[in-house]
């Protein structure tokens, strides 16, 4: 399943959402094309066994704005283009800077804490955005969203909020599980992921409500 876009408009201009993601492409840009791409990741990337250790505590932010490949980049914004302006809307500007910073660094810490020896550097926004995700589950779960789907060719289905939502944290869970009970360490964080979703929606919360929408 693919998110094309939701059907949720918002009140407010989402300039920081905009701004967020104009960042991490514009970094991208700039470390894809740098020929040092390898060695930045490497410096600013974030390694679970220096984080509890208490050492380069700055990459749980430099992290966030790193990304692997076009893919990876392309991914991530475009989940925050379709969610994050909503949860902007809802929280205002301020409080959605100090949630989206504060779930990417409980996404950042959850993976941390699971792979505390692990020295591979992780990087990308997709913990802030599980967060952003989380949050647009708990205060929009009726809202439609146009999805993308293959079974046996590909159609478009509008499917609520809580469907798409629930099925993507299902796989985060399962694959998460799945690779722990391997003892692998593959190349995607899931638990970054279920960490920065339940962060979300726990936030969403205590950062109380800007305006309420029916669905």
């Amino acid at each position: 399943m693919f998110p094309l876009k939701d059907k949720n408009p918002t009140e407010s201009r989402p300039i920081l959402t905009v701004g967020l993601i104009a960042l991490n492409l514009g970094i991208f840009i700039y470390t894809y094309f740098s020929g040092s791409f390898h060695e930045i990741i490497a410096t600013y990337g974030m390694r679970p066994a220096e984080i509890m250790a208490g050492e380069r505590l700055f990459t749980l932010l430099t992290s966030m704005f790193l990304h692997g490949g076009w893919l990876h980049v392309i991914g991530n914004i475009w989940f925050l283009w379709i969610f994050g302006d909503n949860i902007e809307d809802y929280l205002g500007k301020l409080r959605f800077l100090f949630f989206y910073f504060g779930v990417g660094y409980i996404a950042s810490m959850t993976h941390a804490y699971l792979n505390s020896f692990s020295n591979i550097p992780t990087i990308g926004a997709s913990g802030a955005i599980a967060g952003v995700l989380g949050a647009y589950l708990v205060k929009y779960p009726r809202a439609k969203v146009y999805t993308l789907i293959f079974f046996f060719f590909f159609t478009i289905v509008e499917v609520p909020a809580f469907a798409f939502l629930g099925g993507w944290i299902g796989i985060q869970v399962l694959s998460g599980t799945l690779e722990m009970a391997a003892g692998v360490q593959g190349p995607t964080a899931y638990w970054a992921h279920i960490g920065g979703f339940v962060g979300g929606v726990l936030l969403i919360f205590l950062l109380g409500r800007k305006r309420e929408k029916k669905h």
